[in-house]
């Protein structure tokens, strides 16, 4: 009896592990884009991200539905800014003509967190010297501060006694696909070819 037992009870554990993997299969759907991460969000990627709603270069108010219609590198700066954004921008735009090059099609955006003195036109020329594809957007202080707040990012503007004064914000860049979501980030010292390449992993995946 006790081996009869042992018999039924390894049949049970067997037929139950294998419920327990079916279940976990079919709960936890594989990562497409496993292959192409190089760094993780706590939460999972869908903590990052989501609707905004600002102002273009031609002072018409958009969503992130009109902005974002084919893959995208997000990035939120300012344009007085001395070297930082200038620098990570600039780097952005390079990314962007590499995959031109491979074939693959990304759209640069720039989201001013310095709504007080970027305008639409600023915002607009700053983007458009940058590269001929690269949107720049603005907003309200409340419309700006919602979009930050979707991505997670990080902003404050220094004390001054004039218009001179300089903003602290965080600096990574943000890969957004229409059809997914926020995928990844990037952090300002990746190499435009370093990102290149990861980005085409996931429009390759997609």
């Amino acid at each position: 009896m006790s081996r009869l037992y042992a018999l039924v009870a390894a049949a049970v554990l067997v037929a139950l592990g294998g419920g327990l993997w079916l279940a976990t299969s079919l709960t936890t759907p594989e990562d497409q884009f496993a292959q192409c991460r190089a760094s993780q969000v706590a939460g999972g990627t869908s903590q990052i991200g989501g609707p905004f709603e600002l102002v273009n270069a031609d002072g018409e108010t958009v969503t992130d539905k009109d902005v974002l219609t084919e893959p995208a590198l997000i990035y939120f700066g300012y344009t007085f800014c001395p070297d930082v954004c200038p620098l990570d921008t600039a780097r952005n735009a390079e990314v962007v003509d590499l995959l031109d090059a491979r074939g693959k099609r990304i759209t640069p955006v720039f989201i001013s967190i310095d709504p007080q003195r970027d305008t639409p036109k600023v915002v607009g020329d700053f983007a458009a010297n940058l590269h001929e594809r690269m949107i720049g957007l603005t907003g309200s202080p409340e419309q700006v501060k919602a979009a930050s707040q979707a991505y997670k990012t990080y902003y404050k503007a220094q004390p001054a006694d004039d218009e001179y004064y300089l903003v602290d914000h965080s600096t990574f860049s943000y890969l957004v696909l229409p059809e997914h979501g926020f995928v990844e980030f990037f952090r300002r010292d990746t190499p435009p070819e370093e990102m290149a390449d990861q980005i085409a992993c996931f429009l390759d995946n997609a």
